[in-house]
């Protein structure tokens, strides 16, 4: 079977559209219509109900998902595992948000292959949605992330939690203070709504930006002030580019693992040892951070 018909197939599945499936597989809508309609033809099934509101699964096309997912995860792992070079066993797919590479993905790999250089390692960033799509796919086995979204044939655990710090550009900054100067970071729902009611006033200003650690590099060139991961800018307040805001008070924002179920053999082991030696050495470096702000 052709695999881009596969692809195709659970690509209309997820978005419910013809059009975002196109622009995720980067072709045209026309192409996504003729590679749907071939595997229909194959299939002697209709796969999908089309409307004007978009694309639905049809029953045969619910049935057809788990064995189009199953397909394209066997070519996937298929696809890693003959392109190896003789000197390693098996490979496995890491991924993260972006926020998370810097402070925990990266020792994550340093761990793995210091203990396992057997095995390759191969890393993907994206968002959370894009995450969770190839850890579904069989594309990633395991990855980090702030929000899981649940899928089944997958399994979520919380790690560790990020300590969200108020930093400024200015010293000696009192969080009453910031007024304009302040960029909302949207950390999720959960951090909304504490923020809200620890910090009002700050809740209501005028820029919000969802680019979680990325926040920090627009502040470093910046009259401002924003929410930040501890350990992300410990190092800009080593060298005084940033400050902590007196008085602000600190959240919590857990960080999660997320696994394939069928992550196991000689694979499951080695990336769960070393994501737990990663985590200590995360944790471990988040507690000189904050005493040092504290």
């Amino acid at each position: 079977m052709d695999i881009a018909l596969v692809r195709s197939f659970l690509e209309v599945a997820a978005t419910g559209s013809f059009v975002a499936a196109s622009e995720r597989l980067f072709v045209t809508q026309s192409a996504v219509s003729l590679r749907i309609q071939r595997l229909e033809d194959q299939l002697g099934q209709t796969l999908f109900i089309r409307s004007k509101a978009g694309a639905r699964l049809t029953q045969p096309g619910r049935q057809f998902e788990r064995y189009a997912t199953s397909i394209l995860r066997t070519w996937e792992e298929a696809r890693q595992q003959v392109s190896l070079p003789e000197r390693f066993t098996r490979a496995v797919g890491l991924g993260a948000q972006p926020s998370l590479w810097p402070r925990l993905g990266f020792r994550w790999i340093d761990a793995l292959r210091a203990g396992w250089p057997e095995i390759a390692v191969r890393a993907e960033t994206g968002s959370a949605e894009d995450l969770t799509r190839a850890l579904s796919l069989g594309t990633l086995q395991a990855a980090l992330l702030y929000a899981p979204i649940l899928r089944p044939g997958l399994r979520a655990a919380k790690i560790l939690s990020e300590e969200l710090v108020l930093v400024s550009t200015r010293p000696g900054d009192a969080a009453e203070a910031l007024g304009s100067r302040y960029v909302m970071t949207d950390w999720g729902p959960d951090f909304a709504a504490r923020h809200a009611a620890a910090l009002p006033d700050l809740s209501r200003q005028g820029v919000t930006m969802s680019l979680g650690a990325q926040v920090a590099d627009y502040l470093l060139k910046r009259d401002a002030a924003a929410y930040q991961p501890a350990r992300y800018v410990a190092r800009h307040i080593a060298d005084g580019r940033l400050h902590p805001v007196e008085g602000a008070p600190i959240f919590e924002f857990p960080v999660w693992s997320v696994f394939r179920q069928d992550l196991a053999g000689e694979a499951s082991v080695p990336v769960d040892d070393a994501l737990r030696s990663a985590v200590a050495e995360a944790e471990a470096e988040q507690d000189r951070v904050l005493q040092a702000i504290g």
